[in-house]
């Protein structure tokens, strides 16, 4: 089973977006059992799979900030949400499932600041320290012809640890999250551009540089 959890310690960040699409991708495109935990109370991904037809491929889901339950045995895929402000103790605990770490930054100075401690911050955990846990972010609802995404992206560049992608900021994931849907599942004609963004990271997740040796 492939663990992969999307994490900040800022709210607001696309979290649930990520993980919703990843879980769209694995399912559609590769015909994976997968299951999403949904560890934020606020539900975003439960209500995503809520909205979702049941004529889609399917996409089990877990509630687990109210159940220790874990996936079933055959699962070949879990995406992990995790909500914002887990730190210290908690945050070392929850770090120990997950094999590949993908950490999306907003475009403006708030969001900068707040990863960079979070950053620093996750590199002393113990597992990601032994690179038992690898780590990369993406910039995430970006305008690419604006100051604050040059500044986003240079401080990207500058940590040590993979820059992998820039996700526009688009109607498109409202529209695909108000139907339970991913991306992927819409007319490629109306979503090529995110497709062709999202191309880096499901290459990098796929590679063994996403992976723990």
């Amino acid at each position: 089973m492939r663990t992969i959890m999307v994490l900040n310690s800022k709210g607001g960040c696309g979290k649930s977006t990520i993980a919703t699409n990843l879980a769209s991708y694995f399912a559609v495109e590769e015909e994976a059992n997968v299951v999403l935990e949904d560890h934020d109370p606020q539900g975003s991904v439960s209500e995503w799979l809520e909205a979702r037809p049941e004529d889609r491929w399917e996409i089990k889901g877990l509630k687990s900030w109210k159940s220790s339950k874990r996936p079933p045995a055959d699962t070949d895929y879990t995406i992990m949400d995790v909500p914002a402000g887990v730190r210290g103790k908690e945050l070392t605990a929850i770090v120990k499932r997950a094999q590949t770490i993908l950490i999306p930054v907003l475009p403006s100075p708030i969001d900068i600041r707040a990863a960079v401690h979070f950053i620093h911050e996750l590199l002393l955990v113990g597992k990601v320290s032994r690179k038992e846990t690898k780590l990369a972010v993406i910039a995430n609802r970006v305008r690419e012809n604006t100051l604050v995404y040059q500044s986003l992206e240079k401080f990207l560049k500058s940590l040590k640890i993979p820059f992998i992608t820039s996700l526009r900021d688009t109607q498109n994931y409202i529209r695909a999250a108000d139907q339970g849907l991913g991306i992927f599942e819409l007319a490629p004609s109306s979503v090529y551009t995110d497709l062709d963004q999202w191309d880096p990271l499901i290459d990098w997740i796929s590679s063994r540089r996403s992976m723990p040796a």
